[in-house]
């Protein structure tokens, strides 16, 4: 009886192993045949609130002034990118062609952050403060 209940046991163990890695592997297979679930940053919703944007889609502006003179922007949000900066009002000392560049350059790095213009300090910084003006108009709140 000794030996015929050791092979019973190794029956049954081998059984529930093989029952497990079949449940196993079907379930992988299963989840990996799954397409992931893509969600919308707007439109989330979690319980009963929704996550916001960011910032409010449009043109928003700003303007950034210095004893050089001053310069307004308007910056166009779109889900939460910055897709266009156009210079509207330039009244500073210097020429505009200083900083014509800057409005790409915010666009491609998402920040007023831009590099300073060498020979136009005071134009970059008014130019940064003006769309740091218009960035903060669009946040949503």
């Amino acid at each position: 009886m000794a030996k015929m209940d050791k092979k019973w046991v190794v029956l049954c163990s081998t059984a529930i192993g093989a029952i497990y890695a079949a449940g196993y592997f079907s379930t992988e297979t299963h989840a990996a045949l799954q397409k992931p679930v893509s969600y919308n940053q707007a439109s989330v919703e979690t319980g009963s609130s929704q996550i916001k944007s960011k910032y409010k889609n449009g043109t928003f502006y700003g303007t950034g002034s210095n004893r050089r003179g001053s310069i307004q922007v308007g910056v166009t949000m779109n889900n939460d990118k910055i897709t266009d900066v156009e210079i509207s009002d330039f009244a500073m000392h210097y020429s505009e062609n200083d900083v014509i560049d800057l409005p790409q350059e915010v666009t491609q790095i998402q920040s007023a952050q831009v590099k300073n213009v060498s020979g136009a300090t005071y134009s970059t910084q008014a130019f940064k403060d003006a769309v740091q003006n218009a960035i903060a108009q669009a946040l949503n709140t």
